[in-house]
């Protein structure tokens, strides 16, 4: 069910929030079909199986060394745990940004919730972007739209996302591209799922 439509934001904390930790769930839209993918979401072609490990532990996807790498001095790493799947959240040293991601377990309609969701005029902005380490990806949310923030879901399988959401003040480097973080990060995510 859609019930997950999206979750992803729950995961994330919001879009628009700059505290990681607060939920923002929009109101779900409508049944999903039965059958994944559907309301026109790409299929998931190289599905990634096993995510046992990084569900219940989203930190161990991306070493913090990895995300210096993308995103600038590392001050802490916390789990953040959400009725529809783990968060990790890592938090840049010198000023309140943050970059939070892991999978949407509570999700079991994968990305075809969001292309859902946008059908029905339930997102505010819905951007399918070019594939991320082969894996289909759509930027999206609903509402609090700034710049320094970006809500990236990448389908790892029909029936899985994993987000990744930047949320960085206007001094943190990387405040103008937001996304570019974001598809970095993911794609160090992706990566290191199929490695494991």
């Amino acid at each position: 069910m859609i019930a997950a439509t999206i979750a992803v934001v729950a995961l994330s904390g919001g879009c628009s929030d700059k505290n990681p930790g607060n939920a923002e769930t929009p109101a779900p839209t409508a049944p999903s079909s039965s059958t994944l993918p559907s309301d026109g979401a790409p299929s998931v072609t190289d599905p990634i199986t096993d995510t046992s490990a990084v569900e219940t532990d989203p930190c161990r996807a991306i070493p913090t060394a990895q995300v210096e790498e993308v995103g600038g001095k590392v001050e802490s790493s916390r789990l953040d745990k959400m009725a529809l799947g783990n968060g990790c959240t890592w938090l840049f040293a010198g000023s309140p940004s943050n970059v939070n991601a892991g999978l949407v377990t509570g999700n079991k309609d994968g990305l075809s919730s969001l292309y859902a969701q946008h059908k029905s005029g339930g997102l505010t902005t819905f951007k399918p972007v070019d594939p991320i380490e082969g894996y289909p990806a759509v930027i999206y949310a609903n509402g609090g739209e700034d710049e320094g923030t970006c809500t990236l879901a990448v389908g790892v399988r029909n029936d899985l996302v994993y987000t990744v959401i930047p949320r960085l003040s206007m001094r943190h480097p990387g405040f103008s591209d937001a996304c570019g973080m974001a598809t970095k990060v993911a794609a160090a995510a992706i990566k290191n799922f199929k490695g494991a």
